[in-house]
């Protein structure tokens, strides 16, 4: 073979066949020496060196081969390792014959193997002449060397990102996030337009031009790229002028932009309403946070918005001490440091809501106006993590600390810090879910424990109006003791203002054959009462406009001359009108029934135990 062979392309005959459609079902798994086909292309491949890592080239990847080409008969009519040159090409891309860009994208960095390639996957009824006779099915050694990934961001074609060095991790940044690059953008001539060795901004905000908020969100620390950026994703048809430091860009013109993701503060919302929102500055150790009365040391610096310092602990005495969830600091702290691990140091913007409030607040340096949202530094020292069950060596332990958190709940609940009860109801209940390991007699401890805990937290759900959960805890305690008045009591007032009042009407019923005289659940039904008179009277209004409307369209064709020039009122109209009067009454009685049926359904699931869910739960 001549040293200056060229990788043959296929004929147009063989192109045009070699639809993308022929795709392999899978990528074997082969050992060294072993041949299997892949998929259903008719290609097979022999594995002859394992290669590194887990990863495959994707389409539009730059992959750089070595290669032997041969016939079936072992005559050789190819090979890059004589012209001692790796040979390039983009995968995917009908820069090869198709048996290449299918055999490749199964294979790993170094790995060598063996494909065998049938002609209408290689140059088909042509050949490639003189080499290659038509029909030939051929044989090539492949080394896959390395690959270049090549990326179509957008997916438009509007920014394809070629990796120059890949990135440490798996993380992107998001939109709130504060990446730090280093980027030079050229123009397709080369033509210099703007430098950075280094600039820091928000990934929503983006910075120089679209293309580069795009691009970061791809990449992982580290990483460097090469961009080719078209107009729309640059400075469109506008172009941009040239300033003092900067040159100017053509309307409608393309960039070429080599860009370096440095490193990035990742910002997080603490609540869903975002108004605590942490940066962290330093990351921390380890994968554990502080849990709810975990106590915590902490150095921290409170400023306000124009710099003024108000607090400042820790940083010249001993780590400032706090136990989370505890009212110890405003709430914006405790539910930030319970985000933070050992180690991390932070940057938390509070709002007024989770912070001071509307009224002026004076503090250890300074005063902090009413409505003002402040930030603190914040460094995590240490945390000990308040105990969960496995933590506990016996049951005795398990037990006394479940009283000791439903007490917490009771004093919370005492002065309206009802979700901080909630929080302590739940963990005390979580002490003795399971109760397999207690004896019989802590096994009544624990039941006893286990309803005073769910009825005490089914009140905290009512009162911050979350009624799904309300009947859930109503029901598991109804579970244990079927004549619970209270779990009664509590699960008809959440089911009234779930306006399920059949299932509440139910269970009132119920609680008063348990507690005839329970004045309470009296003065419940009472209320409910007028609450299903209220929505019957609506439900007859609703119901009465629409037979009203209905009347009144009968009365509009009984105006009205009959379309075949009849009089008013003859045979055809009275026709009308008798089916008009048919159809209200067949209205009225599927209204009925309808009513009926939902009635018995929502009487019948409460009869036999309100849901089925609830009980698997």
């Amino acid at each position: 073979m001549d040293d200056d062979f060229d990788f043959p392309m296929p004929t147009d005959d063989v192109a045009d066949d070699m639809v993308a459609d022929d795709v392999p079902d899978e990528n074997p798994i082969l050992k060294v020496g072993e041949e299997k086909p892949l998929g259903k292309t008719g290609i097979k491949k022999k594995l002859l060196r394992e290669g590194e890592g887990w990863e495959n080239p994707n389409i539009g990847d730059e992959v750089e081969v070595h290669y032997v080409g041969r016939l079936l008969d072992g005559t050789q009519f190819d090979s890059s390792l004589d012209r001692g040159t790796p040979f390039k090409f983009k995968l995917g891309e009908g820069h090869v014959i198709k048996g290449w860009d299918e055999g490749i994208k199964t294979m790993k960095k170094v790995e060598k193997a063996l494909f065998t390639i049938p002609p209408e996957l290689a140059y088909g009824e042509s050949g490639s002449p003189p080499a290659i006779p038509p029909n030939a099915t051929l044989q090539f050694e492949v080394e896959l060397l390395s690959w270049i990934s090549v990326k179509d961001i957008c997916k438009d074609g509007g920014i394809f990102k070629k990796i120059l060095t890949k990135g440490e991790g798996w993380q992107n940044p998001k939109d709130i996030d504060e990446v730090f690059v280093k980027y030079e953008a050229l123009l397709e001539d080369g033509a210099f337009v703007s430098k950075s060795d280094g600039v820091e901004f928000t990934v929503k905000d983006g910075y120089f031009c679209p293309a580069l908020a795009k691009a970061v969100k791809t990449m992982k620390k580290g990483e460097k790229v090469l961009l080719t950026v078209k107009p729309q994703y640059a400075f469109g048809e506008m172009g941009r002028p040239a300033t003092a430091e900067e040159s100017g860009v053509p309307p409608n013109a393309s960039l070429k932009i080599n860009l370096e993701l440095i490193s990035w503060k990742i910002v997080s919302e603490v609540t869903k309403d975002k108004k605590v929102i942490k940066k962290i500055l330093k990351e921390g150790e380890l994968y554990e946070h502080p849990n709810d009365c975990a106590v915590v040391k902490v150095k921290l610096t409170g400023k306000l918005q124009d710099g003024t310092i108000f607090v400042k602990k820790g940083s010249d005495e001993e780590p400032f001490e706090f136990k989370v969830d505890e009212d110890q600091v405003i709430d914006g702290l405790d539910k930030a440091v319970k985000t933070m691990k050992n180690g991390e140091i932070a940057l938390i913007t509070i709002q007024p809501e989770y912070a001071f409030g509307q009224s002026d607040s004076p503090q250890e340096l300074a005063t902090v106006p009413g409505n003002s949202t402040v930030y603190y530094e914040i460094e995590m020292v240490s945390f000990v993590k308040d105990k969960d069950s496995w933590d506990m060596n016996n049951t005795e332990e398990k037990i006394e600390a479940a009283r000791m958190k439903k007490e917490q709940g009771n004093s919370w609940f005492k002065v309206g810090k009802y979700e901080r009860a909630s929080k302590r109801y739940e963990k005390a209940a979580s002490f003795i879910e399971y109760d397999s390991s207690f004896n019989d007699e802590e096994k009544q401890q624990t039941k006893v424990l286990k309803v005073a805990c769910k009825l005490n937290n089914a009140a905290c759900k009512l009162k911050l109006k979350d009624y799904e959960n309300a009947v859930t805890l109503c029901t598991d305690v109804l579970e244990i003791d079927p004549r619970n008045v209270k779990a009664l009591y509590r699960r008809a007032q959440a089911y009234m203002h779930l306006v399920e009042l059949d299932l509440a009407e139910l269970d009132i019923k119920k609680a008063l054959e348990i507690d005839p005289d329970n004045r309470d659940v009296k003065l419940e039904y009472k209320v409910l009462k007028d609450k299903i008179k209220e929505y019957d009277k609506k439900d007859a209004q609703f119901y009465g406009n629409i037979i009203a409307k209905m009347s009144k369209l009968e009365e509009a064709e009984s105006a009205t001359a009959n379309t075949d020039g009849s009089p008013k009122g003859t045979f055809k109209t009275r026709a009308l009108s008798s089916v008009q009067g048919k159809a209200r009454s067949c209205w009225d009685g599927l209204v009925s029934a309808i009513r009926a049926g939902l009635r018995r359904f929502s009487t019948q699931a409460a009869a036999t135990g309100v849901s089925e869910s609830r009980k698997n739960k």
